[in-house]
C-alpha cells in the first residue's frame, strides 16, 4: 500500500521549495514538496519533514525559510536533496538567490504526522520576484503550460 499511495500522491502536482535554516553560523537546507499555507491571520504556513532525517532534527524550534524555486532551479531542488553539486548554492543570508519567493518564519508550532513531523511557521517577511514556479508531477520536474 505505501508505493501504491506514494504512486497516487504523485499525480498531485506540487510546488517545489527548499527549506533553510541556520545553526551556530552555518546553513542547512532541504528541498520540501510538502509545504502549504495554514492561516492567515495569524499567517502560518507548514512544512512537513520526514522525522528520521536530519533536516528534520536542525528545523526543531529554529527560525527558517521556504524558499520557493523557479522553474530553472531543478539543480538547486536536487543539489538540496542529497546529489550535491559543487559551488551552486547562492545564498543570500538564509535566503536563496533568484528564487521565485522568500517566507521567512518563526516557530509556531511542531505535529507528530506519523513518519513525518509537521512545522508550522508564522510568516514575518515575504518577497516575490518575476519567473514562473517549478513544478513536480508524477516524480519529475516540470514546467507551468501556458
Amino acid at each position: 500500500m505505501t508505493r501504491e499511495l506514494r504512486d497516487c500522491l504523485g499525480h498531485f502536482a506540487t510546488g517545489v521549495t527548499v527549506v533553510t535554516c541556520e545553526i551556530n553560523g552555518e546553513k542547512h537546507g532541504t528541498t520540501v514538496n510538502s509545504f502549504t499555507a495554514v492561516s492567515l491571520a495569524p499567517p502560518l504556513v507548514l512544512v512537513s519533514l520526514d522525522r528520521r532525517s536530519k533536516a528534520c532534527q536542525r528545523l526543531d524550534n529554529r527560525p527558517f525559510v521556504v524558499n520557493v524555486l523557479k522553474e530553472n532551479q531543478s539543480d538547486v531542488a536536487l543539489h538540496f536533496a542529497g546529489i550535491p553539486a559543487a559551488g551552486l548554492v547562492p545564498w543570500n543570508g538564509m535566503k536563496l538567490r533568484d528564487a521565485l519567493a522568500h517566507i521567512v518564519c518563526e516557530p509556531w508550532r511542531k505535529y507528530d504526522g506519523g513518519d513525518h513531523v509537521l512545522y508550522l511557521g508564522e510568516v514575518k517577511e515575504i518577497e516575490v520576484h518575476q519567473g514562473e514556479p517549478l513544478v513536480f508531477y508524477r516524480g519529475a520536474f516540470r514546467e507551468v503550460g501556458a
